[in-house]
């Protein structure tokens, strides 16, 4: 019997087991798709590493995640047995001169939900030609900007297949294109869910908010680092990737709709790329997808313990990760990082009773993240 058993190969679930398996764990993986990913929420993802950006629309706890992570992502890809496209050229943030009034709500929002010391050293106001000499491709485009300093990003789908012969490399069972309900758990002291929507019968409160992307190769304008563009209906992101690659999203629409991308949708997506240089106009569309992400009422990552024991002589115990929203690239190593500390200590048997999980939680840099047996259904 394995010692832990890892529910659910997305970004989260491949990081819990390859963390698990480097510190010498016995560990088995089960993930309803295949080991590219296809399957995940992280399949779609834009791959940006932008706490700061980010804190216009999430709170300190997210912000202060995506720190850590930002940090971690290179120790991590290091470590991976293929080549992973990563880069920490920060974030421009743009807008045109009809939708200025965006730019102070979107300054304060930063500023309140992000730490003061991060914004004032890394919050740069760039004027004309200091917009050109940042990002020569938008020369003479937009008066006013910010630059973002140390933010970064990395490519989603090369990350889920280092990922995943990162856990071959370290001797993780892996059982691809298994599906796992909460009626037949595989054995193992520690089950660690991190199925996403898949945990929804065990996690009512869980919903979907689903995204749109465009993946477009658009050689000739050359970006050097991912571009926000603020608008009041609209908000766009484009993220340069290796090879004239781009991703370009904004949509975030409240249901689990996993159908197609609507005619409106991606007009509205490829016309504000448009907008931000009109040499999108003749870029190639790759493709149109679509992806739910999971998310809990407050917008938090949760980390909930069932209450159980995994002491050795067949007890089994529970550990659910989920909610990580739109955030998932962007704080995933620091979630999974405090999922493997609270899972260690569950195999240990250091967790006998609700009192000793409040004094590991107590110890947790990510306190807000832990959740005891009575608000395993609806973290508050």
């Amino acid at each position: 019997m394995p010692d832990f058993a890892v529910l659910g190969g997305g970004l989260c679930g491949r990081l819990v087991a390859w963390r698990l398996a480097g510190a010498g764990h016995r560990v088995a993986l089960y993930e309803r798709g295949g080991p590219e990913g296809g399957e995940s929420a992280a399949w779609i993802a834009a791959a940006m590493l932008a706490p700061l950006a980010e804190a216009a629309v999430a709170e300190l706890l997210i912000t202060e995640l995506g720190v850590a992570s930002l940090e971690t992502w290179p120790r991590i890809l290091a470590e991976l047995p293929e080549p992973v496209f990563f880069q920490r050229n920060g974030t421009l943030v743009v807008w045109h001169h009809a939708d200025r009034t965006e730019a102070p709500l979107f300054e304060r929002r930063v500023r309140a939900n992000a730490p003061r010391a991060l914004a004032d050293a890394n919050f740069t106001t760039l004027v004309g030609a200091q917009i050109d000499a940042a990002e020569p491709a938008l020369a003479g485009r937009f008066a006013r900007g910010w630059l973002l300093a140390g933010e970064g990003q990395l490519d989603n789908r090369q990350a889920l297949a280092a990922l995943a012969a990162g856990l071959a490399q370290r001797g993780v069972q892996t059982h691809w294109h298994t599906s796992v309900e909460d009626t037949s758990l595989p054995r193992a002291r520690v089950t660690i869910d991190c199925r996403g929507l898949g945990a929804k019968p065990a996690l009512p409160a869980l919903r979907g908010i689903r995204g749109e992307v465009a993946r477009v190769h658009a050689p000739g304008i050359g970006l050097t680092r991912p571009v926000r563009l603020l608008h009041p209906r609209y908000p766009l992101y484009i993220a340069p990737k290796q090879d004239d690659l781009y991703v370009i999203g904004a949509t975030e629409i409240e249901g689990e709709d996993r159908s197609p991308v609507s005619v409106r949708s991606a007009l509205e997506l490829l016309s504000a790329a448009f907008a931000v240089h009109p040499a999108f106009g003749e870029a190639r569309i790759l493709e149109l997808n679509s992806q739910c992400r999971p998310t809990l009422p407050d917008h938090r990552p949760a980390l909930i313990w069932d209450g159980g024991q995994g002491d050795g002589r067949g007890g089994s115990t529970t550990l659910r990760v989920n909610g990580l929203y739109r955030h998932g690239f962007m704080i995933a190593p620091a979630v999974a990082d405090e999922a493997v500390r609270v899972a260690e200590a569950m195999l240990a048997g250091q967790l006998a009773d609700a009192d000793a999980f409040e004094s590991l939680r107590r110890e947790s840099r990510w306190a807000s993240m832990l959740h005891a047996p009575q608000g395993a259904h609806e973290p508050a």
